[in-house]
């Protein structure tokens, strides 16, 4: 059965409005549990837009699932995640001035730098995803640096202008996920995911786990955290 895990970054989004204290996302990680999810994401920008280093210090504390740490591949975080210890670190593309992740990491144009992050985090025994699009040269780029999971980006299929593209995009995501387990990778799909969309990715071979975020926080604005994630559990199974 797929995996669920949420990105609570949104919480911390409404919170940063105020510049206050809530609603606070730790105590939305902890009401996520509650629910069912399977653990916990949460993205640590360089610009500490929405999370900040207190709240991971604390996921740290209280998940009792599974913590993923977001993270562009800088000195900065790479020392912030062998000192916190995540269970897994997804490195990621991060721009100051992006609304939300743009696109996959370019994991050919920097495999050197890639697989000295990767073997530093290997060191800490932390986990290590590379959110990429769905090509078989990022897919094959990701193997060679060392990771041990990818995430491949859905933003194309999910922002799809029609149903042929969708259909389109839907095949690449299934021949690279069959792709990144043959190469003895883990995978992991998210971005853009919602509740008409999740259905046809959650179905599809190899893909182990899912990380949806805005989607889930935008409906429990509406019906609350827990119904917003077992309304997705449902869809995702």
């Amino acid at each position: 059965m797929v995996r669920l895990c949420v990105n609570i970054d949104h919480v911390a989004t409404v919170r940063e409005a105020r510049k206050g204290r809530e609603p606070d996302p730790v105590f939305a990680a902890v009401l996520a549990e509650l629910a069912g999810v399977d653990g916990i994401v949460c993205h640590l920008r360089e610009d500490r837009r929405h999370m900040k280093d207190r709240d991971l210090k604390m996921l740290k504390e209280v998940v009792q699932t599974h913590l993923n740490l977001e993270m562009a591949a800088t000195d900065e975080m790479v020392q912030i995640a062998t000192e916190v210890l995540p269970d897994m670190c997804t490195l990621v593309p991060e721009k100051r001035q992006e609304l939300t992740t743009e696109g996959g990491l370019d994991v050919i144009s920097q495999m050197e730098r890639l697989s000295d992050v990767i073997s530093e985090l290997h060191a800490h025994n932390i986990v290590v995803s590379l959110f990429i699009d769905p090509t078989i040269q990022q897919v094959k780029a990701a193997s060679r640096v060392g990771a041990d999971y990818v995430e491949l980006h859905t933003g194309e299929y999910a922002n799809a202008p029609d149903m042929n593209r969708m259909s389109e995009r839907l095949e690449e995501i299934a021949n690279m996920a069959l792709a990144a387990s043959k190469l003895g990778l883990g995978v992991s799909a998210g971005h853009g995911l919602n509740y008409q969309n999740v259905s046809a990715i959650a179905k599809l071979d190899r893909i182990e786990e899912l990380n949806i975020g805005h989607s889930i926080i935008s409906r429990a604005v509406l019906v609350g955290l827990d119904q917003a994630i077992r309304e997705m559990k449902a869809l995702v199974k």
